[in-house]
């Protein structure tokens, strides 16, 4: 094993080939799936809500968490989307990966992302799973290839990799309210010159919800039932990476075990009371795009997923802005 570096990448020679593949793949998958209407994601599509919110530092924070957005205690107003992860709308009692993304909004200096240098969002994006379904670029663009390829592609694919069929399997659930759920970003950040992860919770038990066992869409009803009578609480936190063989930059499948690295609470987002399942509101959440290169140099991400983020996010947001002649513009404060 060669020797690993904490907070250090380690690109494979042949990444930016699985890049254009994946770029080329999901673009055809969209055209397809989306010939007639309205164009939407490849990935996370079907959205529970798109809701206004206030993330808010903690104060006094010590120095090493003390960077960048989080250099001081003070709070942004942000735009928070929850999703669904599958390609494909369906009912919310399918199991599934669940995603939420957000957007900080007038956070001042230049951002990483091409054609945004002089923007003032930051962008960042979990999923209801603590790891990814694969350890490498490669693996995902294989894995893509025989979802898009049928029933025989799909064996041939799982069979030398079972391990992602399993992961799959595992990693995907069913769940009562997106706003019960606890969030990880899988791939690391950088924190100034440390390497860390993200993480979402849920303050306190959810209030109950009346489930309508019949309905496909009762996550974004039990999102509006508590939205319509209480606030939402979440503290955002971070793990840093204190073993770079336990706690791999490069291999996104591996959980960095909270045992060697308990995640410290650094912000809190807090999502008001609010009325949100309107046309007008689906409409801006369907037309925010999301990228976690959208962010400050100090919060660059890290590792193979993440660079092939970078490329493929920033391609087909354009693209589907485009077909739905819809623009590709942040929102205001």
């Amino acid at each position: 094993m060669p020797e690993l570096k904490l907070a250090t990448e380690y690109p494979p020679v042949n990444e930016q080939r699985h890049i254009d593949s994946l770029i080329a793949q999901l673009r055809a998958k969209m055209e397809r799936d989306y010939a007639k209407g309205r164009t939407l994601r490849d990935a996370h599509p079907k959205m529970h809500g798109c809701v206004r919110a206030e993330f808010t530092v903690d104060a006094n924070l010590p120095p090493e968490l003390a960077v960048g957005v989080f250099s001081r205690g003070r709070g942004f107003p942000a735009w928070v989307r929850f999703s669904n992860a599958s390609g494909d709308v369906k009912p919310d009692s399918k199991p599934d990966i669940r995603g939420v993304a957000f957007k900080l909004m007038g956070v001042e200096g230049p951002k990483l992302l091409e054609g945004e240098t002089d923007g003032t969002t930051q962008d960042f994006i979990l999923i209801s799973a603590s790891r990814f379904v694969t350890r490498d670029v490669a693996e995902f663009d294989g894995l893509v290839k025989a979802l898009v390829g049928g029933f025989p592609a799909v064996v041939f694919y799982f069979v030398p990799h079972f391990r992602v069929l399993l992961n799959l399997v595992r990693l995907a659930g069913r769940f009562t309210n997106p706003l019960a759920i606890r969030y990880f970003s899988v791939a690391p950040y950088l924190l100034g010159s440390r390497a860390v992860k993200y993480s979402l919770t849920p303050r306190g038990a959810p209030p109950a919800v009346d489930r309508k066992q019949d309905s496909g869409n009762f996550l974004r009803e039990a999102m509006a039932q508590q939205l319509s009578a209480s606030d939402a609480v979440f503290d955002f936190s971070i793990q840093l990476q204190t073993d770079p063989y336990k706690m791999p930059i490069e291999d996104p499948s591996v959980n960095w075990d909270e045992s060697l690295a308990p995640f410290q609470r650094v912000a809190t987002l807090t999502i008001p009371a609010q009325v949100f399942d309107t046309p007008s509101r689906d409409e801006m959440g369907d037309n925010l795009s999301f990228n976690p290169w959208r962010t400050l140099a100090e919060h660059r991400p890290m590792g193979g997923i993440s660079r092939a983020r970078r490329q493929v996010y920033r391609a087909l947001s354009k693209f589907r802005h485009e077909r739905n002649q819809a623009p590709h513009a942040e929102p205001s404060i």
